[in-house]
C-alpha cells in the first residue's frame, strides 16, 4: 500500500474541497476535484461542474499548461479511461506528461474500476489511490451507490416539533422550522437528482417542489436553478389536479402510477406532466420499482423524499433509506397533530435504531442526520 506525506494530504484535502463546488450541478456525474502540484507549488487546479463540460483533471491541465510536465496530480476520483461525453482523462494525463497521479478512491463505475490507474501505470506514471477515502466517499454516496447496488442512496427529510409532529390536524403545517432551516432545505433539494413525495401531499400542500434562487444562500444560485431535480409525485390512482402548481413550474415533473387510465394519463400529458406505470405492490407503486426506474431511465444519484407520515413511513418500512434528515422546531404541538412517519410496528423487535451521522442548530431549529439499522427482522 502506498504512503503518503502530509504534504499530500494537504494537497488532495485542496482537491476534495474543489469537488464540493460542484455539489449542485454535476449530476449525474460524480463530483470531482483535482489539483496539479509541481515543485511544491499548485500549478492548476479545477473540478467538474456539469456533465458535458470537461472533467476535473481537463481544467487543472488547462489552467496549468506546460507546466503540468512533471507534476503531480492530486485527484478526488480515479481519472476516468472510457469515453463517454468526453475524452479520458488518464490519457489526458499521459498526454500532459505528469510524472504521479495520486487519487482518492477507485472509481466503482464498471467501466472504470482500476483501468484509469492501469493506464496510467502503463505509461510509466507513478498511480496510487487510497489518500482521503473517506472524504472522497462522503462526496458521491449517490453515485457509488448506483454504481455498486443499482439504487440511488434515499434520503428523508421531515420538519417537525420537538415532539415529533409536521401538522395540526387540519392539515395546517406552515412554517414549524425558522428560515435558516427553509434554507438548508432548499440546498437539500438542489444536491437531489430527484425529489419525490405523494399525491396526498400535492393535494393538501399544492407544492411546487422547485428550488428557488432566492432562498438557496448561494454565490452560484442563480447557474444551480437552471436545472431543478426532476419532480416525482407517486399516484397510484391518477388524482394529481390538472392546475396543481407542480405542473406549472420549470423542469419536469413525472407521475409514477398503477393506473391504466388512459384518459386520466392523457390529461395529465396535457397538462404537463409525464406518467410512468410501474410495478404494483398492494395496489400502490412498488418503491422498489421506483427505485430501478429512476437509476435506469434517469441515472439517479441521489432522491430526496418530501411528503407525509404514511408514505415516508412506507420508505422507511421497505428498507431503502439510507438518510433521514430531521429539522425540529423548539415547539409542542400536541398529541392530536399528525406524526412523523406511520409505521405499522407494536413490537419492540420490530423498532428500527437510527445511528447519529451529524446534529447542529440552525438558527433556533435542530437539524438531526440519521441512518436507519435494518436487521433481518424489520
Amino acid at each position: 500500500m502506498a504512503s503518503f506525506s502530509e504534504q499530500d494530504r494537504s494537497w488532495m484535502a485542496r482537491a476534495i474541497q474543489l469537488a464540493a463546488q460542484g455539489r449542485y450541478t454535476t449530476h449525474p456525474n460524480p463530483r470531482v476535484g483535482c489539483v496539479l502540484v509541481r515543485d511544491g507549488q499548485i500549478v492548476g487546479e479545477g473540478f467538474h461542474v456539469r456533465a458535458g463540460e470537461g472533467h476535473a483533471e481537463v481544467n487543472a491541465l488547462r489552467m496549468a499548461g506546460d507546466q503540468a510536465v512533471g507534476a503531480t496530480a492530486y485527484v478526488t476520483l480515479e481519472p476516468c479511461s472510457h469515453h463517454g461525453k468526453t475524452p479520458p482523462c488518464a490519457e489526458a494525463l499521459v498526454q500532459a506528461r505528469v510524472a504521479r497521479v495520486v487519487s482518492a478512491m477507485v472509481d466503482p463505475n464498471p467501466q472504470v474500476a482500476g483501468r484509469g490507474i492501469k493506464r496510467l501505470l502503463k505509461a510509466g506514471i507513478e498511480a496510487s489511490s487510497g489518500l482521503l477515502e473517506a472524504e472522497a466517499k462522503a462526496l458521491n454516496p449517490g453515485f457509488i451507490k448506483r454504481m455498486e447496488q443499482g439504487l440511488p442512496y434515499v434520503r428523508v427529510k421531515t420538519a417537525s416539533s420537538l415532539d415529533g409532529r409536521t401538522a395540526m390536524q387540519s392539515g395546517e403545517s406552515q412554517w414549524i422550522t425558522g428560515a435558516a432551516a427553509r434554507s438548508d432545505v432548499q440546498r437539500l433539494r438542489a444536491q437531489s437528482s430527484v425529489i419525490v413525495t405523494g399525491v396526498d401531499s400535492i393535494l393538501h400542500d399544492d407544492s411546487s417542489l422547485t428550488v428557488r434562487e432566492n432562498e438557496l444562500q448561494l454565490d452560484n444560485a442563480a447557474d444551480i436553478v437552471q436545472k431543478q431535480p426532476l419532480r416525482v409525485v407517486l399516484d397510484s390512482q391518477l388524482r394529481m389536479p390538472l392546475n396543481a402548481k407542480i405542473l406549472l413550474q420549470p423542469g419536469r415533473t413525472l407521475i409514477a402510477t398503477v393506473s391504466q387510465d388512459a384518459v386520466k394519463t392523457g390529461a395529465l400529458i396535457q397538462s404537463g406532466a409525464e406518467v410512468v406505470q410501474l410495478a404494483a405492490e398492494q395496489n400502490r407503486v412498488s418503491i422498489r420499482a421506483l427505485l430501478e426506474h429512476l437509476v435506469t431511465t434517469e441515472q439517479c444519484n441521489e432522491l430526496l423524499v418530501e411528503t407525509g407520515a404514511s408514505l415516508a413511513g412506507a420508505f422507511i418500512s421497505a428498507g431503502v433509506v439510507d438518510e433521514l434528515v430531521v429539522y425540529q422546531a423548539m415547539t409542542l404541538m400536541g398529541s392530536d397533530a399528525r406524526p412523523m412517519y406511520r409505521l405499522p410496528y407494536s413490537k419492540m423487535d420490530e423498532q428500527i435504531r437510527l445511528q447519529l451521522l451529524d446534529s447542529r442548530m440552525l438558527g433556533d431549529d435542530l437539524r438531526l442526520n440519521l441512518r436507519p439499522v435494518y436487521t433481518e427482522k424489520n
